[in-house]
């Protein structure tokens, strides 16, 4: 693909409101209060091609060169937060997030559960998605609606700001865009997906994404039209749900199209500074008509302070042991 179209996430609402935010790279306060009880897998130490090896890409989302990494051991959450995660976070700290401070949050139009009232606008670029106020975390079609039989399913409205503050709290960090592309590939070597090059495993869907005639249209076929439980499809070969679709992930990246053609070779970080960051993985809206992210070499990005019903998060954290050094190489699908 040529083109770049926008994102399946809208902008936030103008500048970053600095909720929770934590330091630069999105390291943990050494005060952090709490724990985060999802499973970290330790991720070898390595090298592995990232980037985009089919020319499946957006010219524009900076896919390529396809470009050799070193990186260290670490750790990454086996799933994205939970509902159940966060509610403790915020029972804890009191925490209230940018959807919750600007009273609104963006919506994907045909899961609104609101008054007509508090259906606030489109966005211009991308009409599906609805201002919704009182969309939230705890609300995430709208006032009308709650989390009450979801609490293993991904925490959705959080910006990078409020990933951070979880972060910070359970004393772990986002992980680096490189870690992360690393990790979804699962140990296999020049795939499209954390499993394999195939979206379908028979007649059954691998992935939560959207299907039907996008944006109309959602048949559901996978089972879902919104977030899955983190655990409804089967790890990659890294122990990883879902690296690919439910949700997009933030990253500590600051996102530049062109980061690719300078990357550090060892453990490469983004850019300084920059106005957007880094997104990965692609969501249950992401559809080959429109939104072909969910591919492990997709990027995309948003301000910090952007939060939308499909935009969630995982966890990283440092290796503390000795970790015997492997090298990336290919298994079975």
């Amino acid at each position: 693909m040529t083109d770049q179209r926008p994102c399946c996430v809208p902008a936030g609402p103008g500048s970053s409101t600095g909720v929770g935010a934590g330091t630069a790279d999105g390291t943990p306060d050494p005060g952090a209060r709490g724990a985060d009880p999802t499973p970290l897998a330790t991720i070898p130490a390595g090298s592995a091609a990232l980037g985009d090896h089919f020319g499946d890409g957006y010219a524009g989302d900076g896919e390529g060169p396809v470009h050799e990494v070193e990186l260290t051991a670490f750790r990454l959450g086996t799933t994205t937060v939970t509902n159940r995660a966060f509610a403790a976070f915020v029972d804890a700290t009191g925490h209230r997030t940018t959807a919750e401070t600007e009273g609104y949050s963006a919506v994907f139009h045909t899961d609104v559960a609101a008054s007509v009232a508090d259906v606030l606008g489109r966005s211009p670029a991308t009409p599906w998605w609805v201002g919704v106020r009182g969309a939230d975390w705890r609300h995430p079609e709208g006032p009308r609606s709650d989390i009450e039989e979801r609490a293993e399913h991904p925490v959705v409205h959080v910006s990078h700001d409020d990933a951070l503050a979880f972060a910070r709290w359970a004393g772990r960090r986002l992980p680096t865009e490189a870690e992360w592309e690393y990790a979804a590939r699962g140990g296999l070597t020049a795939r499209r997906y954390p499993w394999g090059d195939d979206l379908m495993d028979g007649e059954r869907w691998r992935v939560n994404i959207f299907q039907g005639s996008f944006p109309g249209t959602n048949t559901a076929e996978d089972g879902w039209t919104t977030t899955a439980p983190v655990t409804a499809y089967e790890p990659n070969g890294y122990g990883l749900h879902q690296m690919v679709g439910n949700v997009w992930e933030w990253c500590s990246d600051w996102f530049d199209p062109a980061a690719y053609g300078a990357r550090a070779r060892h453990d490469p970080r983004g850019p300084a500074s920059g106005t957007v960051r880094v997104m990965r993985g692609g969501s249950f809206l992401c559809h080959d008509s429109y939104c072909n992210r969910y591919r492990v070499a997709a990027r995309s990005a948003a301000p910090p302070d952007s939060s939308a019903s499909n935009l969630g998060f995982r966890c990283a954290a440092d290796v503390t042991s000795t970790t015997v050094r492997t090298t990336t190489k290919e298994t079975h699908a």
